[in-house]
């Protein structure tokens, strides 16, 4: 299978050293390595001079497998050892979603922070605790949003967004295919009450984008589908999925999700990203772009008054990484608001609810 053809251990290129902490200024631990996205989440801490100093799982196969890419890194024999260890400021997890939180919550309440793969939470309940959590300690509870803040194209975009070349934004439009690798997906994968939903689950990127790319907070679920179109094997599996949002400024978001990549692609995924302006509009490709030789990714298409352009954006780096590693050093907000972190998931866990009945 070509390179990049699976997302559950994707991890994105780009990964130039640009450092935004001094040696030895932050180590963290890799607590949790069900899902493959602890790959990309410990190499983006890497590349900007975090220092990974403990890996842990219950599983001693998953911590082999991760040594094997980061083999500098000591094995703790219990989580409660990193807990324990001063020196450790953040604890990155991967764990299985609906268990994420129990990492989380102990993070914090040992005064750390906590970097988790997404979703961060499979229920309101989890995430309200997390709320209250984070307002009492003040430490970070930031999910790893990765189809935004690992991608470059959509980070370019975000930033032609923010400087008003498009207008103001009207709509977010979200076309998120992912491949089923269903041979190599865990148990717990196909477990409901493991992994939240598929809205809760990979559409939880989508409400984060809708938020940030409009440029609010706040928003209400219009409608919201989820079903097992194709799968009857696996009944709890959701493979597609559809929301449409309403933000509170008046802009609107329409996203789908789903399993469905053809074989034939060389991606995990053709995910596009459509958003709307008074004064233009920008298309992001993520991951792929057939339409040109070579299908090169993270390219960026823009029309204004000025007339259009393609961006070439692979290459130019992941601010975020940079920015969450000083966030937790310096108790500031500059890569994401904590707010704005918990506004995407709830609104996540809004859609799940409704597209199974609760509306």
């Amino acid at each position: 299978m070509a390179k990049h053809a699976t997302g559950y251990d994707y991890v994105p290129d780009g990964g130039a050293v640009e450092r935004a902490v001094a040696e030895g200024e932050l180590k963290f631990a890799a607590a949790g390595l069900d899902h493959g996205h602890i790959y990309a989440m410990t190499q983006g801490l890497l590349n900007v001079g975090a220092e990974c100093k403990y890996v842990w799982d219950a599983d001693k196969k998953r911590i082999e497998d991760f040594l094997k890419r980061f083999p500098n890194v000591e094995v703790a024999d219990s989580l409660d050892k990193i807990l324990e260890d001063g020196s450790v400021k953040l604890v990155a997890n991967a764990g299985i979603p609906a268990h994420r939180f129990d990492v989380g919550e102990k993070a914090l309440s040992a005064g750390k922070h906590f970097f988790v793969d997404k979703p961060p939470f499979t229920t309101l309940e989890q995430l309200e605790k997390a709320r209250k959590l984070a307002a009492e300690t003040g430490l970070k509870y930031m999910p790893y949003y990765a189809e935004r803040v690992h991608n470059e194209a959509a980070e370019r975009a975000n930033e032609i967004i923010k400087s008003g070349r498009i207008g103001r934004v009207l709509q977010v439009l979200i076309m998120a295919p992912h491949r089923l690798s269903k041979a190599a997906r865990p148990q717990w994968f196909f477990e409901r009450g493991e992994y939240g939903g598929i809205l809760c689950d990979i559409g939880s990127h989508q409400f984060e984008q809708f938020l940030e790319f409009s440029g609010c907070d706040d928003a209400k679920i219009n409608f919201a589908r989820v079903d097992n179109l194709n799968n009857p094997d696996k009944p709890e599996l959701q493979d597609f999925g559809e929301a449409s949002v309403e933000m509170s400024n008046g802009a609107s978001g329409y996203c789908r999700v789903d399993w469905f990549t053809p074989d034939g692609l060389p991606v995990w995924g053709d995910g596009r990203t459509f958003v709307l302006g008074t004064e233009g509009y920008v298309e992001i490709r993520k991951y792929v772009d057939f339409s040109r030789q070579g299908n090169p990714p993270q390219t960026l298409y823009v029309a204004d008054k000025k007339g259009v352009e393609m961006l070439d954006c692979l290459g130019t780096g992941f601010p975020f990484f940079g920015k969450f590693a000083r966030d937790v050093l310096d108790g500031t907000e500059t890569a994401m608001t904590q707010k704005h972190a918990f506004a995407a998931a709830e609104l996540s866990l809004k859609a799940q609810a409704y597209a199974e009945g609760a509306k």
